[in-house]
Formats: structure tokens, sequence, C-alpha cells
């Protein structure tokens, strides 16, 4: 947990959770403000830059016990976050009792129900919005390629690049091999400039290592990060990819592998129903810094 300052003479907690990971040194860190009543949206993107993770929640609590949230980086405000969502969801927990909670976001409402599991680890499943998908236009497809610095060639055909959203977009790109993967290699300027033209929140990178195993990396330089260990909005997007596009048994679960390429290994499990119009469920556990 940590003090920051509100005004020259108010202070405010912000709690600091690592999502995805059953240790601190894994997993992806966000601030949780539990109770921002008051707190106008200025204040709110000075204490995400001063936080300085990938995300921020701002939870406030509403009179019929729902409780809205609202997600900054340090650059921007994003509609949804995953791993802010499941860390905002174990904070609450923490203090209030394991339970249903439902959180009103400007992508929409999304339910998550926390409990403690086997290990004794308070985790979170959240429910994200009807996901779909749409195609990536020829050019935008290869402006984002250069950007990566990657070729066509190294792409897995069997995984055909979309945008996907589940509360915001994110492009996935499947990559041919673990190697290409491993090679993250990009300039922010001029792949953000891909993303704002067409409101990506990240790139989901992937390789996929069986039909229920995936590795993935999540550049966000929208939010002026180089790249996210643990992106839950974009396990969700990839989710309802492979439904829409048969390409995973549905109902089915799914395990995504994240920040092993940057020393945070992460851990997201993603079960997917089998009806197109239901939500993708992501689950992680989270632990305090």
């Amino acid at each position: 947990m940590g003090l920051v300052a509100y005004n020259t003479r108010v202070f405010v907690e912000v709690l600091k959770y690592v999502a995805f990971s059953t240790t601190p040194a894994g997993g992806n860190p966000a601030g949780v403000m539990l109770d921002a009543t008051g707190v106008d949206d200025a204040t709110m993107a000075k204490i995400a830059e001063h936080v300085g993770f990938s995300e921020t929640a701002f939870v406030v609590p509403r009179p019929d016990g729902g409780l809205d949230v609202r997600y900054f980086s340090p650059l921007i405000e994003v509609p949804f976050c995953g791993h802010a969502t499941i860390a905002a969801a174990v904070a609450h927990a923490s203090r209030r009792g394991p339970g249903e909670l439902l959180m009103h976001t400007k992508a929409g409402p999304i339910r998550v129900d926390t409990a403690v599991n086997a290990e004794g680890l308070m985790c979170a499943t959240l429910v994200s919005v009807p996901p779909k998908t749409a195609p990536i236009p020829s050019s935008e497809l290869s402006g984002l390629l250069a950007a990566l610095k990657w070729s066509p060639a190294e792409l897995d055909p069997a995984l055909p690049p979309r945008a996907a959203y589940a509360g915001v977009w994110h492009p996935v790109i499947a990559a041919r091999t673990r190697s290409r993967l491993a090679e993250l290699d990009y300039e922010m300027p001029v792949l953000a400039e891909v993303m704002r033209r067409n409101d990506w929140a990240t790139v989901d990178l992937v390789w996929r290592e069986s039909p229920e195993v995936f590795h993935a990396r999540n550049p966000f330089p929208p939010g002026g990060v180089v790249e996210d260990p643990a992106t839950g909005a974009a396990a969700a997007a990839l989710g309802g990819y492979l439904r829409e596009l048969g390409l995973v048994e549905v109902p089915g679960t799914v395990t995504v592998h994240q920040g092993h390429d940057m020393g945070r290994p992460s851990t997201i499990t993603v079960s997917i129903p089998e009806s197109p119009d239901s939500g993708i469920s992501v689950t992680g556990t989270a632990v305090p810094l």
C-alpha cells in the first residue's frame, strides 16, 4: 500500500497488487484505490502517472452494492483493464470478504467472482462483455507488421490476423515460432501511431504451443508502457477470437502464459463458453506488493 498526494493537504490510499501471479516477482502490477469517491479525472490521471504501473483502478462504491470502476494508465484512460479488475476485486475481497461483485466500467458491466483457492490465495474470475472480431485492413496490417519488424512469412497461417474485442480492441497477431515471439523489438512512436489510428489498446502477440496453451506478449505504447506482463483484456479478446473463428473446442479452457520473456511470469486461465453471445471468463490470482 502507499499514500499518494490528492491535494496539498490530503493523501489518499493506493494499494499495489500484482495480478495473474502467486508471488510479487511475477504478474502485472496494478494500483487500486478502493474508494475514489469525489476524486476528479485530472487527479486520477496524476495518481496513475505517479504510481507508474500500466493501469491503476479507481473504485467508487454504489448505493446498490455495485462498484463503478475506471482505469488510468500513466498516459491515458482506458475503458476496461483485465489485470487491474482482478487486482481490484482481490483487494476488495481481502478487506470485505469474497463473493460476487458487479463492476460498472466504461466498456459495460463486468461480473467478478472472488474466492480463496486450494492454495489459500484469493483469486478472481471476471466475465467480459460479449466479444467480437473484425478484419484488419491490409494497409493497417502492413503498417502494424512493419512497426513490429515482423514479416508476413513469420505469421502462423492457422491463426489469421484479426482485431478482437472483449471490452477494448486488440489485434491478434500469431507467430509461427516461439523464437519469433521472444524477439520483441519495435519503435514506440511508430507502433503507437498505428494503434492510435485503429483504437487498439495493446497488440496481442501470441504463439500457440498446443490447442489449449498459448504464450503471449502485449506491447502497450498508447499507455506509455513498452510491454504488459499480463493482459486480462487481451486474453478475453483472444478467447472470443478463438471461438468465433472455430479455432478451439467449446466449451473449453485455454491457458495463456505471458511475461516470461520479461522475467515476470504470469498465468491467465481463459474459459470459453459455447454460446457466441456469452462473455469470456478470465481467472487469476493477485497478491499485494
